[in-house]
């Protein structure tokens, strides 16, 4: 009798800790805010379009800053806090060094325009506030609108030990890409989708050259890639090229968040490797196919995508709080 009750309970605890990250997510909801500050979203969209217009690189850089957040920690602002003399933060890891600053900028200047409201002030996390951005700049740049669910609560702690190993890297294959983005529950059709951002991105060329210039022993120039794009490539980054020198991700429509992305990667021109993969290995290539065919098809597998991804890591109850600036712990 006393094993089988040792087993009921370790059967229960067992349980709990599967649920745990679902109750996390659970709390999520659309209108979150409706008591609290009920014209949250008017007030973050209306911030985001200023910064919107005085710099396009808002789109790119919020959306990248949500990507990074949530893949490390879960989604909880824990990526735009600043380092301190007693601790090095996310955002100063060498794969986070290259976030733009206009991301972190949004999020802040949004968080002031809430906090300017009296009922609202210290209502909204960061988080929320970061997550609700992504979906004003991916519209604001001609993407699909959606409903985000809100509900997070900002994060407590944040290293820079803890980004290791956890953000993807331009060089990555099908199976790297795949079990990343299946820790955090998110599944070959959802990693495709959030590839697409980066038809509104851009890179430092440092981050592709190996693909122009020395690939392999058989070929300096990576076959996969379009020949002339490739020559388009070495003329915007010759070898000795300034490091800060950026280019842009999509050759097309690099101001458009749309399926032109999926269009260039049929034509030889995804600019990463983890790019071009998606078309190359034959297991992702269908959807590519599909996505590139269909762009109401593609916009309703982001929103499901991007949705999931914000569910990532949720931070409730004692695991959190609502931070006064959301580059600094309360």
């Amino acid at each position: 009798m006393a094993h089988f009750i040792t087993f009921l309970l370790v059967l229960s605890l067992s349980l709990t800790f599967s649920l745990l990250p679902e109750t996390a997510s659970a709390q999520l909801r659309q209108n979150y805010y409706a008591k609290t500050c009920p014209n949250v979203e008017s007030i973050v969209r209306n911030a985001v379009t200023k910064k919107f217009r005085q710099t396009f690189v808002t789109v790119p850089a919020t959306i990248r800053l949500f990507f990074h957040d949530c893949f490390v920690q879960g989604c909880d602002a824990s990526v735009i806090i600043q380092s301190t003399g007693s601790n090095k933060a996310e955002k100063d890891h060498p794969d986070n060094l290259s976030l733009a600053g206009d991301g972190f900028d949004t999020v802040i200047k949004a968080k002031q325009a809430v906090d300017a409201v009296p009922s609202c002030r210290n209502k909204v996390s960061c988080a929320d506030i970061l997550a609700m951005a992504t979906r004003d700049v991916i519209a604001l740049s001609g993407g699909p609108s959606y409903a985000v669910e809100l509900g997070r609560l900002d994060g407590l702690r944040s290293t820079a030990a803890s980004v290791n190993g956890k953000l993807p890297h331009p060089d990555f294959n099908l199976n790297q890409l795949n079990s990343m983005f299946a820790a955090h529950g998110l599944t070959q059709s959802d990693m495709i989708a959030l590839s697409a951002a980066h038809t509104v991105g851009f890179s430092h060329c440092s981050k592709f050259s190996n693909r122009i210039y020395n690939f392999s022993r058989q070929s300096a120039v990576d076959p996969t890639l379009n020949q002339a794009y490739a020559t388009q490539l070495q003329q915007m980054c010759p070898k000795n090229v300034d490091p800060r020198i950026a280019i842009n991700m999509d050759p097309n429509t690099p101001r458009a968040f749309d399926n032109v992305y999926y269009k260039n990667l049929q034509q030889g021109k995804g600019l990463f490797t983890s790019d071009q993969v998606l078309f190359t290995d034959k297991r992702s290539k269908p959807v590519v196919d599909a996505w590139a065919a269909n762009s109401n098809t593609f916009n309703s597998a982001f929103i499901a995508a991007i949705t999931k991804l914000g569910r990532v890591g949720v931070k409730t109850g004692r695991n959190g709080n609502i931070r006064r600036n959301c580059d600094a712990f309360n």
